[in-house]
């Protein structure tokens, strides 16, 4: 079957692997339609992305039709379309057992720590499918994006009537922004790149300003000399993350959404002058791939919003490097196996 294989940094080959044998019980072999490339793929092809190793399938966003379901699946059947919950937890440790199976201590990501799904063929358990009777399967490709900011929403208590700061406009901000919107939260965000900008103000109805040495006093203006009770950084850069700690309003929260493998630095006493509270937020829950399919079903969320660019087979790989320009201004590619 046809398969795209990352070999090490900078070189995708396509080739051809065996399909995969017959689902086991509880099971499903499906055709891997469309394939959301993401920041974690594109830090992979660099040689930058945590705790990766090569030669890799990548492909973690998908929109799959069920081709053939093992014994024991009920509910899934040939021709149904899903998106796929991409992560496999172990069930069995502290965090399993506590229903934080994100956080489980031996999770394993589809398209990073096992081969994923930019090939014809894969197989999942059927678990992890989240069928859709009306989606587009460009659709269902967006899901697992969108989870992550649903998940970081609910984890940040965000209620009606706050004030929410997204700083970094990029895929999983504007995801943010979409659930702090939905939340009922006042929404301001925060970008450097002026193209982005003008995303949030014309794509998505949110004010947005320029951050930089002038961010506070740029969020300040805007909220009339406040600051927001919830912020969300979502650039995964370790100054932007240290920066947002200032933004936060006196018994604030700080989310940190984006990832980064560096130390991350506060200075302990205005920190604790705020009484603020820090979270991480780590990948989604079940719960936010069921919330996020009634929402794109009635029309509540625009999923092509998001979409920039688009490929197929025969042309991903002399086009992928390119994604990383930021002149090439892509924020959410979708390719077409």
């Amino acid at each position: 079957m046809k398969t795209i294989v990352l070999e090490e940094p900078g070189r995708l080959q396509r080739t051809e692997t065996e399909p995969p044998t017959g689902p086991g019980e509880g099971e499903v072999i499906v055709r891997v339609r469309q394939v959301g490339i993401c920041g974690t793929d594109l830090h992979a092809f660099e040689g930058t992305q945590p705790f990766f190793s090569y030669p890799r399938i990548l492909g973690h966003e998908l929109g799959v039709e069920v081709v053939e379901v093992g014994k024991g699946v009920v509910d899934v059947g040939p021709g149904d379309r899903a998106a796929v919950e991409p992560y496999l937890e172990c069930g069995e440790c502290q965090a399993c057992r506590r229903g934080r199976s994100n956080c489980c201590d031996r999770l394993k990501l589809i398209g990073v720590h096992v081969d994923g799904g930019m090939r014809e063929l894969i197989r999942v358990p059927a678990e992890k499918l989240h069928i859709s009777q009306s989606l587009e399967l460009e659709q269902l490709a967006l899901v697992e994006m969108l989870a992550i900011g649903s998940h970081a929403v609910q984890r940040s208590g965000l209620m009606e009537g706050e004030t929410a700061l997204v700083v970094g406009a990029g895929p999983i901000g504007l995801a943010v922004i979409e659930f702090a919107r939905l939340a009922g939260a006042r929404v301001l965000a925060m970008e450097l790149d002026e193209h982005r900008q003008k995303l949030c103000r014309e794509g998505f109805g949110v004010e947005c300003v320029g951050g930089g040495e002038e961010g506070l006093a740029a969020v300040r203006e805007v909220l009339g000399g406040e600051l927001p009770t919830v912020v969300f950084e979502a650039t995964g850069s370790p100054a932007a993350m240290e920066t947002a700690f200032g933004y936060v309003a006196q018994a604030g929260r700080l989310v940190l959404v984006g990832f980064v493998q560096a130390d991350i630095r506060f200075h302990d006493p205005e920190f604790h002058r705020r009484e603020m509270t820090l979270l991480s937020s780590r990948n989604a829950l079940k719960e936010d791939f069921a919330r996020i399919l009634p929402l794109l079903e009635g029309g509540q969320i625009d999923a092509q919003a998001w979409i920039t660019h688009r490929a197929g087979y025969g042309d991903v790989i002399e086009r992928f490097s390119t994604w990383l320009d930021p002149q090439e201004r892509a924020l959410k590619v979708v390719l077409e196996m």
